[in-house]
Order: structure tokens, then C-alpha cells, then sequence
């Protein structure tokens, strides 16, 4: 009698029997969450998007300067949450006297709360910040992302275009087109500063859009028949879009130091509008009597610049891939 395998002795079917232990092997593997090793589920490939977030909730220098911003986005929406007073309710009786109760930052030489100055001045400023980089974004982003995607005589006639404006100097222009405008809001310095500014984000847009539309999903999507708007709104722009936000978040804390240098030179905002820019004049020539009318402006100021600067970087490193 012939001698009996081990895997015969355990199954008499023989080969039969092996194929009945992998189905059941299998089986039991299939209802074991996450694989063999029980892990459970697996875990859905992370984008670039999520994992930007997950490393900026992490970065100290992003949660800090989101922070400032949002305190400083409050405070431009309800100035009243903090400053009871009205800011153009001066007395000449204490001009340029020092800090006293209920005024902590003392008055400017009309006579006016310098705390509430520079409350209320955060509005203008941050107004002229956002709305320019929206401006600028969204102007520039469209002209460089069509320049990159179709190319040929469109790409020449903007690169030539941006060349001129970025020839311009941008205080210069500022004191050319401002002088004549005599409107005392922010809408002439915001569209001064989209009609200067969208040169560099066009540049940074057409680049990005350029580098986006050679990765083969591009080419898959044209070659199965999508639109050039289909490629443009679902494909490239998703992908193209990070080097543009880095660059504008960047760029508003610019455009609030250039807002307030126009209107220190007086071709700015005007008064009666309340803005740094404004009070950073007015205490420049009572800087050595009083040299807290120009320390609080020009504080507020110096914060809100580096805030925005600090968020700026901090998206950057996030976003960029190399890093990781």
C-alpha cells in the first residue's frame, strides 16, 4: 500500500482538497477588515489640498498669523466691538497729549483718539488688501491662464504687454493716475493697484497653466474629446492654481504697505477717510513731540504687513511639493 502525502492525509480529496482550503483561506481573508493583517480599511489617497491643510493646521506660523487676520477682518467689519468713540471726534484742547484714561494711546495733533484712528483705520486698509488681490487675482490668473493654455499670437501679445507694465514704476504711477482722482474712497487706489498688479500673476498663471496642460491626464482628456473648456475648468486650473494663491496671499500684505505709501504721499486715501497712511503723515512732523501719534499707526501697520507675509509663507511651504 502505497504511503499517504501529508497534504493526502489531511485531505482525502487530495487535489480537490487543496483548492477547498484556498477557497476557504480566501473567504476568510475577504472578511477580515482592511486585508490580512486586519488593519482595517484602507485609507483613500490623500490630495494635494488635504495634505496642505493637515501640515498648515501644524505650522505654528500659519495658526498665528490666521489669527491676526481674523482679529483684524473683525475689527474692520464692527470697529465697534473695541472702539466706542467716533474717530472723527477731535478736540483741539488735547492735541498731542499723551495716553489718558479711556483714550490708552493718547491724541494726534487735531485733537483725535489715536486708538480709535487706528481702529477704524484697519477698515480701509484691509478693504484695499482684499479687494485688490481679488482683483488682481482674478484678472491676472484669466489672462495668463488663457496665454499659457492657447499659446501662439495671444502668449506674444501679452508677454509684450506685461513687459511695458511691468516697466512702470508703481509710486510714480501711483502719483500720476491718483493726482487727478479727487473721490476720497478706496475704489481709485484698488483699481490703481489691479491695473499695476495683475502683470505678475499673469506671468505666475501662464507658467503654471504651461507646466499643467503636458502631464498625460491633459493629453488622456483631450484625446477622448473634451472641450477646451473641460480641460481648462476640471483638469488644468485644480492643478495650476497653487503657485497663483501662494503668490497673491503673498502680494496683499504688499498692496496694504502700497496703500498706505500713496497715501502717506497724499495721493492716496483722503481725508475725511480714516487710513494709517493718512495718520503716519499727519504725526510725521510731530514725531519729536509726540511720537506716539506715529507708533501706533505705523505698529498696526508694520503687524498687519508681516501677518500677511507670514500666512503667504506658510501656504507656500505647504503647498509646495519638494518640501515634503
Amino acid at each position: 500500500m502505497p504511503e499517504q502525502t501529508p497534504d493526502e492525509a489531511i485531505s482525502p480529496a487530495g487535489a480537490g482538497g487543496v483548492m477547498d482550503l484556498a477557497l476557504e483561506e480566501g473567504a476568510t481573508l475577504e472578511k477580515t477588515p482592511g486585508g490580512p493583517e486586519g488593519t482595517g480599511p484602507a485609507e483613500k489617497p490623500r490630495s494635494l489640498w488635504s495634505d496642505a491643510w493637515r501640515d498648515l493646521r501644524r505650522n505654528p506660523v500659519f495658526l498665528i498669523s490666521a489669527l491676526i487676520i481674523l482679529f483684524l477682518v473683525i475689527i474692520s467689519i464692527w470697529p465697534s466691538l473695541i472702539a466706542d468713540q467716533d474717530p472723527l471726534n477731535c478736540n483741539l484742547g488735547t492735541a498731542q497729549e499723551g495716553s489718558q484714561p479711556g483714550h490708552p494711546f493718547g491724541f494726534d495733533g487735531q485733537g483725535c483718539d489715536v486708538y480709535t484712528r487706528t481702529v477704524y483705520g484697519a477698515r480701509n486698509s484691509v478693504t484695499v488688501g482684499v479687494c485688490a488681490t481679488l482683483g488682481v487675482t482674478l484678472l491676472g490668473g484669466f489672462l495668463g491662464g488663457l496665454a499659457g493654455f492657447f499659446g501662439g499670437w495671444w502668449d506674444s501679445v501679452l508677454s509684450r504687454l506685461t513687459d511695458v507694465f511691468f516697466g512702470i514704476p508703481v509710486v510714480l504711477g501711483g502719483l500720476v493716475f491718483l493726482s487727478v482722482v479727487i473721490s476720497s474712497t478706496v475704489w481709485p487706489v484698488i483699481g490703481f493697484i489691479v491695473l499695476l498688479g495683475w502683470p505678475q500673476i499673469a506671468r505666475i498663471a501662464r507658467g503654471s497653466v504651461i507646466t499643467a496642460k503636458q502631464n498625460d491626464y491633459v493629453q488622456a482628456a483631450r484625446a477622448l474629446g473634451a472641450s477646451n473648456a473641460r480641460m481648462m475648468l476640471r483638469h488644468i486650473t485644480p492643478n495650476a492654481i497653487a503657485p497663483v494663491i501662494v503668490v497673491a496671499t503673498i502680494a496683499l500684505g504688499t498692496y496694504i504697505s502700497l496703500e498706505a505709501t500713496l497715501s502717506f504721499l497724499g495721493v492716496g486715501l483722503k481725508p475725511p477717510a480714516v487710513s494709517w497712511g493718512i495718520d503716519i503723515s499727519a504725526a510725521s512732523q510731530y514725531i519729536r513731540n509726540a511720537p506716539h501719534m506715529l507708533l501706533w499707526p505705523a505698529g498696526a501697520l508694520a503687524v498687519t504687513v508681516l501677518a500677511f507675509i507670514m500666512l503667504g509663507d506658510a501656504v507656500r511651504d505647504a503647498l509646495d511639493p519638494k518640501l515634503r
